[in-house]
């Protein structure tokens, strides 16, 4: 299928592994010129050549990177001076860390907020009116599948992306939808990533248990009995981003092997 995006420019954040870099890789094989941004600079650039040297991606596919804080006043103007405008935005922050909501200070919250909804509402009020203006656009951010199943360990980041949801949910309904401009949510459920390997492996230390015995409860409470793949995560993420999907808007969409118990 022809996703219809071949020469959009798109900002992936988060880019340098995991879901971001997935996502970044299947809009790159769409022909999409892309923008990848995160912190680690060695990663990224490896990252970029990564996506460079990938046989599916077409040669007029341009990759760019910039290493930086997105979470950042800073980091967003490095951003923007490279490129102010894009037809495509891929939100998405690493989560905050687990624990327990005793131990949380205001300071710990204002960090959970700024990376995992303001951050994201910033790079959306910095590029939305410049893509209703040339009739296309695309919001997809990466929030998590604790928004719908909440995790008890999990509350800055269930406050936080949330805090996020609802704002898209009022921002997608604005007559932004009659200009093109889509924004939808895309929710991980447990992806085989650095993320849950690091998550596992704190378990283990904490517990005795071998790392791979907790790999392999946590498969055995996902229907689909594994861990996703950026590679499949980053392909729901394009056809968000593709000229199919120009009815969908405001919604979130969960990818996590029918771990989510409920009807809707």
């Amino acid at each position: 299928m022809d996703l219809g995006i071949s020469g959009k420019w798109a900002l992936v954040c988060g880019a340098s592994k995991g879901l971001g870099l997935g996502c970044a890789q299947a809009l790159v094989r769409e022909g999409v010129h892309v923008l990848i941004v995160a912190r680690g600079a060695g990663v990224l650039e490896a990252a970029a050549k990564k996506l460079i040297a990938d046989s599916a991606r077409p040669a007029s596919a341009e990759v760019q990177f910039v290493a930086a804080d997105i979470t950042t006043v800073e980091g967003r103007a490095a951003v923007f001076a490279v490129r102010r405008d894009f037809d495509i935005v891929v939100t998405n922050a690493g989560g905050p860390p687990p624990g327990d909501f005793r131990d949380w200070d205001r300071d710990a919250w204002i960090k959970a907020v700024d990376a995992n909804m303001l951050t994201p509402i910033e790079l959306i009020r910095a590029t939305v009116d410049g893509m209703a203006a040339r009739g296309f656009g695309r919001i997809v951010n990466i929030t998590s599948s604790s928004v719908k199943a909440p995790i008890d360990v999990l509350g800055l980041s269930n406050g936080a992306r949330s805090g996020l949801t609802g704002f898209v949910a009022g921002v997608a309904r604005t007559p932004l939808a009659a200009k093109g401009v889509t924004l939808n949510n895309l929710l991980p459920g447990v992806f085989d990533t650095d993320r849950i390997k690091g998550m596992l492996q704190a378990t283990s230390d904490k517990t005795g248990q071998p790392v791979e015995a907790l790999a392999d409860a946590r498969r055995k409470n996902i229907p689909a009995r594994r861990f996703g793949t950026p590679e499949e995560f980053g392909a729901i993420c394009a056809f968000l981003c593709s000229v199919h999907a120009a009815y969908m808007t405001g919604q979130n969409v969960l990818a996590d092997g029918g771990a989510y118990p409920g009807t809707f």
